[in-house]
């Protein structure tokens, strides 16, 4: 494997078969329907400036992994955002608002939700606060301020912004936007999910007469990952495998799969795949998650870096893709499984499959991915 190797091991941390696997289309469909999807979709091809954005297939990886095709769905075309998660937050905005030009929104972030709802308020001309956490980086705060967001940093980490964050928003009678379900909270994470769904919508018209074989998807609350299988049983006619990746230091969808039950992870590390470092996974995506994700992989922050820097110059594919932090994992979990050959003999890798990954977010903290890429 010249171009991805070179003596070089790709690092994984915990590899898990989920034995309680059961791909419902019906169950998963009455969790977030395709009637949720469809209209999410409805109004976001709708805004200015929408167009779907491109599956790139990545070319020299395919050949040297000797699969038939990896496609990438690269979010960072998407609005001026660059992330998947323009699709969510600001649909959110825009469905409970409901033309009321009086409402401030709120939520917490680790960076691309926040920046997806203050752009969605900054459209409706709303008000909107958001609360980052110590750990958020300055430039990351800065895009959102530039949006017209107030925006609160909170001493600690994710966690301790959100509990910030509900605090205020009761005493303010503030909207709270969050991407994050818990009791008696679940209408508004819906609604974020049904945009994300968007992507699978574009995907399914993108891929023609290919059928994905194999799908990889980063998890933090579990949020992206959970709409996206919801697409796959709205518009695949196959069930492809599917697998969750990530952050070895948070991997709480691993943990909850191994016990049947949300678990909450203690991050005692923050990983640089920051959009991902979430200690308990989200209620409702744990719902449609627990018996439809096949696989779960863990991994270090050790081949973050070096994977941006292949994207960027064009190793793994005909063009040179802007790929975030976040968008390096599922190329990760790809290389890392197909050099164990017990690995990539259970998950049925072979020269006729087809692999869908999610680039989910482009240079969205310009600073972090120049640093990256060139260290």
């Amino acid at each position: 494997m010249t171009i991805i190797s070179n003596g070089h091991l790709w690092k994984y941390s915990e590899f898990l078969e989920n034995k309680k696997f059961s791909f419902d289309k019906n169950k998963i469909l009455n969790l977030l329907s395709k009637k949720d999807i469809e209209e999410a979709y409805s109004s976001i091809s709708n805004w200015k400036n929408y167009s779907p954005t491109p599956l790139i297939e990545l070319h020299k990886l395919s050949k040297e992994l000797n699969l038939n095709k990896i496609f990438y769905k690269d979010e960072s075309k998407r609005f001026d955002l660059k992330s998947f998660k323009a699709l969510g937050g600001a649909y959110a905005v825009e469905k409970i608002s409901k033309g009321n030009k009086d409402i401030v929104v709120a939520t917490a972030t680790a960076g691309n939700h926040g920046r997806s709802v203050a752009w969605g308020a900054r459209r409706l001309n709303l008000k909107c606060k958001i609360f980052i956490s110590e750990f958020v980086s300055d430039s990351r705060g800065k895009a959102m301020t530039n949006l017209g967001a107030d925006v609160i940093k909170v001493k600690g980490n994710y966690e301790k912004s959100l509990i910030e964050c509900i605090k205020q928003s009761t005493e303010n009678n503030w909207q709270i936007v969050q991407d994050v379900a818990w009791k008696d909270y679940t209408i508004v994470p819906k609604l974020t999910m049904a945009g994300y769904a968007t992507m699978m919508k574009e995907i399914a018209d993108q891929i023609k007469r290919d059928q994905i074989t194999h799908i990889i998807l980063q998890a933090g609350v579990g949020g992206m990952a959970a709409a996206m299988i919801a697409g796959i049983a709205g518009y695949l006619d196959n069930v492809p495998i599917t697998m969750v990746v990530e952050p070895d230091s948070a991997a709480c969808v691993l943990e909850s799969i191994k016990t049947g039950k949300i678990e909450k992870i203690d991050i005692k590390r923050e990983s640089l795949m920051g959009g991902m470092s979430c200690g308990e996974v989200s209620l409702v995506p744990w719902q449609i998650i627990k018996n439809s994700v096949k696989y779960c992989i863990s991994l270090p922050d050790d081949d973050i870096g070096k994977t941006m820097k292949l994207l960027g110059n064009a190793s793994l594919s005909n063009e040179s893709i802007i790929a975030g932090e976040n968008s390096a994992p599922g190329i990760i979990s790809l290389i890392a499984s197909c050099e164990n050959e017990k690995i990539k003999e259970k998950l049925k890798l072979t020269k006729d499959s087809n692999i869908l990954l999610i680039g989910c977010e482009g240079d969205t903290d310009e600073e972090m991915y120049q640093k990256l890429i060139n260290q």
